[in-house]
């Protein structure tokens, strides 16, 4: 790798039709990323190579390449592999589900690129099948079907901003179980081994961020142990993260709804986590104010 590709950092972004690259790329450019849209695979090279000249003009790129590059793009993961021996380089996967997709498209009135005479779902399937080993080798995979625009953004800007202030950025998210595991997390644990609140009148219309729901649940025999074993036990996960360039990690929590215990855990561990040398951490609620 040369002096100057290990000064840059080159972000690849790509994914399916409709999962948000132009939201992505947009809120890069915000953050003081170089952004080049629709850019052909066999262009990654040249592009570093070009910007190697411009030094520490340009430390930050973002690439994004999708299957608008045609025949093009059949060659994107041997483009990334020989970019990953030259370069520092990660890519970044958007997702989507069908039913976002297909609702997103028919938003715009737009076909899918790859829908030809057949339908929006015909377009969707055969990208997914074309996307399936790109997506698998991504360093970073965002589903993005429950967010809009702005939520998107903001996932952006907490991954990519401030990259060299701490050597993992660490998301601590709390969830429910029943609308479905994080498909972005990296780590899981279940919050369902505490007594719930929702049984108790008084804190039923509360949340995890209130004090007397916090209280209640830090309260129970375990929470307290749970979260400083849960700590200790990240210490070296986290270490290790930061030895092979994981510059991020999304640590999610789980209860029923995701709206008292897992909320109030997710709180006090990141709490912990704040003070583990070389991490960054902010916290989401993915599902709280959900009925």
């Amino acid at each position: 790798m040369t002096t100057e590709a290990a000064q840059q950092e080159m972000l690849v972004v790509t994914g399916m039709s409709g999962a948000g690259r132009s939201t992505v790329g947009n809120a890069l450019e915000d953050l003081g990323w170089y952004v080049v849209d629709n850019l052909p695979p066999q262009m990654l090279m040249p592009l570093v190579e070009l910007a190697g000249h411009a030094g520490n003009a340009l430390p930050r790129i973002a690439a994004v390449v999708d299957v608008r590059g045609g025949k093009l793009f059949s060659d994107v993961e041997t483009a990334i592999d020989a970019l990953r021996d030259t370069a520092s380089v990660r890519v970044l996967f958007l997702d989507a589900t069908d039913q976002a997709l297909v609702r997103r498209f028919e938003q715009v009135r737009r076909p899918h690129p790859l829908q030809g005479g057949g339908t929006l779902l015909d377009g969707i399937e055969a990208e997914r099948m074309r996307m399936t080993g790109i997506r698998e080798s991504s360093d970073i995979v965002i589903d993005t079907s429950d967010l809009n625009i702005h939520q998107l953004a903001t996932r952006v800007a907490e991954k990519f901003s401030d990259a060299n202030t701490a050597g993992v950025q660490v998301t601590v998210m709390s969830f429910g179980f029943k609308y479905g595991l994080p498909t972005d997390s990296d780590l899981v644990a279940d919050a369902r081994f505490l007594p719930n609140p929702f049984w108790v009148p008084e804190l039923a219309a509360l949340t995890g961020r209130d004090e007397l729901v916090r209280d209640y649940v830090m309260g129970q025999p375990g929470a307290t142990e749970f979260v400083a074993a849960y700590t200790t036990a990240l210490g070296p996960v986290l270490a290790g993260y930061q030895r092979e360039n994981k510059r991020h990690a999304t640590i999610a929590i789980g209860c029923t709804g995701g709206k008292h215990r897992s909320v109030a855990v997710a709180e006090a561990l990141a709490a912990q986590l704040r003070d583990v040398p070389g991490v960054a951490v902010n916290v989401r609620h993915r599902d709280l104010g959900r009925e």
